[in-house]
């Protein structure tokens, strides 16, 4: 009985999804039309044109302006959302969004059933009582047994279909203020307007579907965009239900086409073999390749031990890894040549590959992206370099823990 529970287990938390395995060469760089072609077509996602991007930094930034959105809402609101905890934060958007609903506008929120478990009945009542449709993702039943590891990692908050945010946070109250201490997360979001903002709302309306059978249609979650000025934006939306990771193929193809520089931030990194290879190809090019990461203040044991047993072949290959050590750093953002970035929901590991609904919004535009280059060498300069040395050195509590963490790498 106890090797068929076991057996029965592991199924259920084997991935579906897999990394690629052929077809990762740099014949292109990421500021060719190849590339960009390529990235459509390999992903399945257009870019679109006359759109506007926004790069708002900590709480302090992105609440205010989500908040400051939803109150200028005039034909509806959609969310969906991994985190929403109980919180004072949490009550603020509840108010906000039951206050549109009582205006009559569809609000529509769907939130992950494990993610937001401790959402508290305050936030609850105030958003049944205001009128809020309110759904749950994938809820824990025995006849759902079976997908229990799908969970929705996105973080989207859509307004009138024309004004979109997405990025590392949800809705809890130690995203607030500034990253100014360990109680306060490191995290960014980004503002969108324009067509874009479709994708999300897709993804929204699919998985919405799925939750309640109910399809979402008309102007006022789909509107139309006159004006073609502006960025060209490519929103991702990944999904293991399709059999691969758009996300992933994003990465991977991003780093093998990289010429100068790969910047990484992002709180869980847990490369793959394939990952692997493909930084140390591209660091033998002459790329230089720094990773930022979470580091002591790290909120997943699992991730954090995983990610650190996996440090040796990059650090041997010259490969900069960085630990930021002041409070949990939680974005994740992606930079290569200064010319191409990604930001979005998607952590770099198995976990948001092979099991989560996840959002990445992915631009081609020097000057949209030296903003959030600017923000890395910001992080960079506080952050701790790991040291080949210091790595091998680790002591045996630490390796033992990495040993354990690696029979369950899947799950990281």
């Amino acid at each position: 009985m106890g090797l068929g529970a076991l057996s029965v287990f592991c199924y259920l938390i084997t991935p579906t999804e897999a990394s690629a395995r052929y077809g990762l060469d740099h014949r292109f760089a990421v500021g060719s039309k190849e590339f960009l072609n390529t990235i459509t077509g390999a992903t399945g996602v257009p870019f679109t044109g006359g759109n506007r991007l926004e790069v708002l930094n900590n709480g302090d930034e992105f609440y205010p302006a989500m908040l400051d959105a939803i109150d200028a809402a005039e034909v509806s609101v959609t969310i969906e959302a991994y985190i929403y905890w109980a919180g004072a934060i949490g009550l603020d958007f509840a108010r906000a969004l039951a206050a549109k609903a009582q205006q009559g506008l569809p609000v529509k929120i769907l939130l992950d059933a494990v993610g937001s478990a401790t959402i508290g009945s305050d936030i609850l009542k105030t958003l049944e009582t205001g009128g809020c449709q309110l759904a749950w993702y994938n809820p824990i039943h025995w006849y759902t047994l079976g997908r229990f590891n799908h969970r929705t990692h996105r973080k989207s908050l859509i307004v009138d279909g024309r004004i979109g945010f997405t990025g590392g946070a949800g809705i809890a109250d130690h995203w607030n203020g500034h990253a100014q201490s360990p109680e306060h997360w490191r995290d960014v979001q980004v503002r969108i307007e324009g067509p874009a903002v479709g994708a999300l709302q897709t993804g929204f309306a699919q998985n919405w579907l799925q939750s309640t059978g109910e399809l979402v249609t008309g102007l006022d979650y789909y509107p139309v965009f006159d004006s073609s000025e502006g960025l060209w934006l490519q929103t991702i939306m990944s999904s293991p239900e399709t059999g691969s990771s758009a996300v992933r193929t994003m990465y991977y193809l991003s780093i093998v086409s990289a010429r100068e520089s790969i910047s990484i931030a992002n709180p869980y990194f847990v490369p793959d073999e394939t990952a692997i290879a493909t930084l140390l190809d591209a660091k033998q090019r002459g790329v230089h390749v720094r990773i930022l990461v979470s580091g002591a203040r790290n909120d997943n044991w699992l991730a954090r031990h995983n990610s650190v047993r996996l440090y040796g072949p990059l650090l041997e290959a010259g490969i900069e890894i960085l630990e930021y050590n002041r409070t949990m750093l939680h974005h994740k953002v992606m930079i290569v040549d200064d010319v191409w970035a990604t930001v979005g929901t998607t952590n770099f590991d198995n976990r948001s590959f092979a099991h989560n609904e996840e959002s990445n919004v992915c631009f081609h535009d020097r000057e949209a992206v030296e903003r959030l280059a600017r923000d890395f060498e910001r992080d960079a300069a506080v952050s701790e370099r790991v040291q080949l040395d210091a790595w091998r050195r680790r002591g045996l509590l630490e390796r033992t823990q990495g040993l354990v963490a690696s029979m369950l790498t899947e799950q990281a």
